[in-house]
């Protein structure tokens, strides 16, 4: 069996899934009981990075199992992968969860950035022009790139992220404790039109 599909982090077992839990049977086992949040993501990626060769079209899939299971254990729950918001067109956000206090959340997951953080400073701002109460995390494993880049936070040059955190290091302890604090909850599904009064075809008599 698969905990990341039972967990429904991934629809059925595949590759990446399968080195994943290869290399963590088990998110809750005693070794990972006295690490932090990001001690456990770096002991992961670790293990994935001596393991295996390094492979750009799963490496992304990999970092957001680690993050899955991270948030799974600490009890971030419900959560959403691949997820589309309604009214935010053409945007794919790795991991979202919804707090009943201010609507969505989005965690943009990078293992390295170079030019990349544009991307998730954009679907940040789409975000927050239909949910204004929106919250946009970018978690990122690119120690450099993402200092760099939390420092343009710092100097007003992002638009739309709330913060840009490097995975492994305490900041990312720091987002989950922040993340705790909100009530998250499954949305319920929009109504796109709603009124007191409708008139429809149906109502008129057939011929």
């Amino acid at each position: 069996m698969s905990y990341l599909v039972d967990f429904g982090v991934a629809h059925a077992q595949n590759k990446s899934s399968r080195i994943f839990e290869t290399l963590v049977p088990d998110i809750f086992s005693a070794e990972f009981a006295a690490m932090s949040a990001s001690q456990i993501i770096q002991n992961c990626w670790q293990r994935y990075q001596e393991s295996y060769r390094s492979n750009n079209s799963i490496n992304g899939t990999i970092f957001e199992y680690i993050l899955s299971a991270v948030f799974i254990r600490e009890g971030l729950l419900p959560f959403f992968r691949q997820a589309q918001v309604a009214f935010v067109p053409n945007v794919n956000y790795d991991l979202l969860m919804y707090a009943q206090d201010i609507g969505p959340i989005s965690i943009s997951a990078k293992t390295s950035l170079r030019e990349r953080y544009k991307q998730a400073d954009l679907e940040a701002v789409a975000l927050k022009y239909v949910h204004r109460r929106a919250q946009s995390h970018l978690v990122t494993l690119d120690v450099k790139e993402g200092h760099s880049i939390a420092q343009k936070l710092v100097t007003g040059d992002l638009m739309g992220l709330d913060s840009v955190v490097i995975a492994t290091e305490p900041a990312m302890d720091e987002l989950i404790d922040g993340l705790k604090r909100f009530l998250l909850i499954r949305p319920k599904p929009i109504e796109i039109v709603s009124a007191s009064l409708v008139i429809s075809a149906d109502k008129i008599p057939k011929q």
